[in-house]
Protein backbone atom coordinates (compact mmCIF):
# COMPACT_ATOMS: atom_id res chain seq x y z
CA UNK A 1 0.00 0.00 0.00
CA UNK A 2 2.77 2.40 0.88
CA UNK A 3 4.53 1.82 -2.45
CA UNK A 4 1.26 2.31 -4.35
CA UNK A 5 0.47 5.51 -2.47
CA UNK A 6 3.99 6.86 -2.99
CA UNK A 7 3.92 6.24 -6.74
CA UNK A 8 0.26 6.73 -7.65
CA UNK A 9 -1.49 8.40 -4.70
CA UNK A 10 -3.40 11.52 -5.69
CA UNK A 11 -2.99 11.03 -9.44
CA UNK A 12 -6.17 12.37 -11.08
CA UNK A 13 -7.25 10.14 -13.96
CA UNK A 14 -9.17 10.87 -17.15
CA UNK A 15 -12.56 9.18 -17.31
CA UNK A 16 -12.45 5.59 -18.56
CA UNK A 17 -14.74 4.65 -21.44
CA UNK A 18 -16.10 1.75 -19.37
CA UNK A 19 -16.77 1.13 -15.67
CA UNK A 20 -18.76 4.38 -15.40
CA UNK A 21 -15.54 6.32 -15.80
CA UNK A 22 -13.38 4.31 -13.40
CA UNK A 23 -11.71 5.82 -10.35
CA UNK A 24 -11.46 9.61 -10.30
CA UNK A 25 -8.04 9.53 -8.67
CA UNK A 26 -5.80 6.96 -7.03
CA UNK A 27 -5.96 6.74 -3.24
CA UNK A 28 -5.67 3.85 -0.79
CA UNK A 29 -7.95 2.80 2.01
CA UNK A 30 -7.89 0.15 4.72
CA UNK A 31 -6.51 -3.18 3.45
CA UNK A 32 -8.72 -6.27 3.38
CA UNK A 33 -7.82 -9.95 3.43
CA UNK A 34 -5.17 -11.85 5.32
CA UNK A 35 -1.60 -13.04 5.02
CA UNK A 36 -2.81 -16.48 3.92
CA UNK A 37 -5.33 -15.36 1.25
CA UNK A 38 -3.49 -12.18 0.27
CA UNK A 39 -4.18 -8.54 0.92
CA UNK A 40 -6.04 -6.09 -1.30
CA UNK A 41 -6.93 -2.44 -0.94
CA UNK A 42 -9.04 0.25 -2.54
CA UNK A 43 -7.37 1.85 -5.55
CA UNK A 44 -9.43 5.02 -5.63
CA UNK A 45 -12.84 6.60 -5.37
CA UNK A 46 -15.23 5.80 -8.23
CA UNK A 47 -16.71 8.65 -10.26
CA UNK A 48 -20.28 7.41 -9.98
CA UNK A 49 -22.34 4.86 -8.09
CA UNK A 50 -21.32 1.40 -9.28
CA UNK A 51 -21.94 -1.96 -7.59
CA UNK A 52 -18.21 -2.64 -7.21
CA UNK A 53 -15.03 -1.02 -6.00
CA UNK A 54 -11.70 -0.51 -7.74
CA UNK A 55 -8.98 -2.45 -5.98
CA UNK A 56 -5.36 -3.46 -6.05
CA UNK A 57 -5.10 -7.23 -5.59
CA UNK A 58 -2.67 -9.39 -3.65
CA UNK A 59 -0.14 -9.52 -6.51
CA UNK A 60 -0.52 -5.88 -7.56
CA UNK A 61 -3.32 -6.45 -10.08
CA UNK A 62 -5.78 -3.64 -10.85
CA UNK A 63 -9.38 -4.81 -10.82
CA UNK A 64 -12.90 -4.56 -9.54
CA UNK A 65 -14.51 -6.28 -6.61
CA UNK A 66 -18.06 -7.16 -5.69
CA UNK A 67 -18.44 -10.41 -3.76
CA UNK A 68 -16.11 -11.62 -6.51
CA UNK A 69 -12.61 -10.26 -7.24
CA UNK A 70 -11.96 -9.74 -10.97
CA UNK A 71 -8.48 -8.52 -11.95
CA UNK A 72 -8.73 -6.38 -15.10
CA UNK A 73 -4.99 -5.75 -15.62
CA UNK A 74 -1.89 -7.38 -14.18
CA UNK A 75 -0.88 -4.07 -12.59
CA UNK A 76 -1.77 -0.39 -12.30
CA UNK A 77 0.43 0.47 -15.28
CA UNK A 78 -1.83 -1.73 -17.41
CA UNK A 79 -4.92 0.27 -16.41
CA UNK A 80 -3.14 3.56 -17.11
CA UNK A 81 -1.89 2.28 -20.49
CA UNK A 82 -5.44 1.16 -21.39
CA UNK A 83 -6.78 4.64 -20.55
CA UNK A 84 -4.11 6.23 -22.74
CA UNK A 85 -4.67 3.78 -25.58
CA UNK A 86 -8.42 4.40 -25.52
CA UNK A 87 -7.87 8.13 -25.90
CA UNK A 88 -5.28 7.64 -28.65
CA UNK A 89 -7.32 5.11 -30.64
CA UNK A 90 -10.48 7.22 -30.33
CA UNK A 91 -8.70 10.17 -31.84
CA UNK A 92 -7.05 8.41 -34.80
CA UNK A 93 -9.56 5.71 -35.83
CA UNK A 94 -11.60 6.35 -38.96
CA UNK A 95 -14.39 4.16 -37.60
CA UNK A 96 -15.32 2.93 -34.11
CA UNK A 97 -17.67 -0.02 -33.73
CA UNK A 98 -18.97 -1.40 -30.44
CA UNK A 99 -20.45 -4.88 -30.06
CA UNK A 100 -21.95 -6.30 -26.89
CA UNK A 101 -23.07 -9.55 -25.31
CA UNK A 102 -22.86 -12.69 -27.43
CA UNK A 103 -21.78 -10.62 -30.46
CA UNK A 104 -18.36 -10.30 -28.80
CA UNK A 105 -17.83 -13.98 -29.67
CA UNK A 106 -18.07 -13.04 -33.37
CA UNK A 107 -15.10 -10.64 -33.22
CA UNK A 108 -12.34 -12.40 -35.15
CA UNK A 109 -8.88 -11.78 -33.73
CA UNK A 110 -6.95 -14.07 -36.10
CA UNK A 111 -3.80 -12.24 -37.15
CA UNK A 112 -4.03 -9.85 -34.18
CA UNK A 113 -1.43 -9.70 -31.43
CA UNK A 114 -2.07 -8.76 -27.81
CA UNK A 115 -1.06 -5.24 -26.83
CA UNK A 116 1.39 -6.16 -24.09
CA UNK A 117 1.49 -2.73 -22.46
CA UNK A 118 -2.06 -3.03 -21.11
CA UNK A 119 -1.16 -6.29 -19.35
CA UNK A 120 -4.72 -7.44 -19.90
CA UNK A 121 -6.41 -10.08 -17.80
CA UNK A 122 -10.22 -9.71 -17.93
CA UNK A 123 -9.87 -6.69 -20.24
CA UNK A 124 -7.57 -7.10 -23.23
CA UNK A 125 -6.38 -5.09 -26.22
CA UNK A 126 -5.41 -6.52 -29.62
CA UNK A 127 -3.46 -4.96 -32.51
CA UNK A 128 -4.05 -5.92 -36.15
CA UNK A 129 -2.88 -4.60 -39.51
CA UNK A 130 -5.07 -1.48 -39.35
CA UNK A 131 -7.20 -1.95 -36.23
CA UNK A 132 -7.10 -2.01 -32.46
CA UNK A 133 -9.69 -4.02 -30.54
CA UNK A 134 -10.49 -3.60 -26.85
CA UNK A 135 -12.38 -6.51 -25.24
CA UNK A 136 -14.03 -5.79 -21.89
CA UNK A 137 -15.23 -8.72 -19.77
CA UNK A 138 -14.49 -7.56 -16.22
CA UNK A 139 -17.85 -6.07 -15.35
CA UNK A 140 -19.67 -9.03 -16.91
CA UNK A 141 -17.63 -11.44 -14.77
CA UNK A 142 -17.95 -9.43 -11.55
CA UNK A 143 -21.71 -9.10 -11.92
CA UNK A 144 -22.32 -12.57 -13.41
CA UNK A 145 -23.87 -10.85 -16.43
CA UNK A 146 -22.42 -12.31 -19.67
CA UNK A 147 -24.41 -9.86 -21.81
CA UNK A 148 -22.32 -7.11 -20.18
CA UNK A 149 -19.28 -8.08 -22.26
CA UNK A 150 -18.26 -5.62 -24.96
CA UNK A 151 -15.66 -5.12 -27.66
CA UNK A 152 -14.69 -1.82 -29.24
CA UNK A 153 -13.10 -1.99 -32.68
CA UNK A 154 -11.03 1.01 -33.72
CA UNK A 155 -10.47 0.59 -37.47
CA UNK A 156 -8.84 2.51 -40.28
CA UNK A 157 -5.68 3.23 -38.30
CA UNK A 158 -2.35 4.07 -39.92
CA UNK A 159 1.05 3.25 -38.35
CA UNK A 160 0.79 6.23 -35.99
CA UNK A 161 -2.73 5.25 -34.96
CA UNK A 162 -1.67 1.67 -34.28
CA UNK A 163 1.44 2.43 -32.23
CA UNK A 164 1.67 6.14 -31.50
CA UNK A 165 5.30 6.12 -32.55
CA UNK A 166 6.24 3.36 -30.10
CA UNK A 167 7.69 0.20 -31.59
CA UNK A 168 7.85 -3.17 -29.86
CA UNK A 169 11.11 -3.99 -28.17
CA UNK A 170 13.16 -6.61 -29.96
CA UNK A 171 14.26 -9.61 -27.93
Amino acid sequence: MAAFEERWGGLVLPPASRYEGGPKYFATDVPEGSASEGWSFEAGVQRSAVPYGFRIGPSGEFGISTDLWVPLHADVEGWVEALALTRHASRWARQITTVTGDDVDDVVLDGFEPVREVRGLADTWWRGADSLVAVYTGEARALSFPRGRSAVIYSGLDAWGLRGGVEDEVG
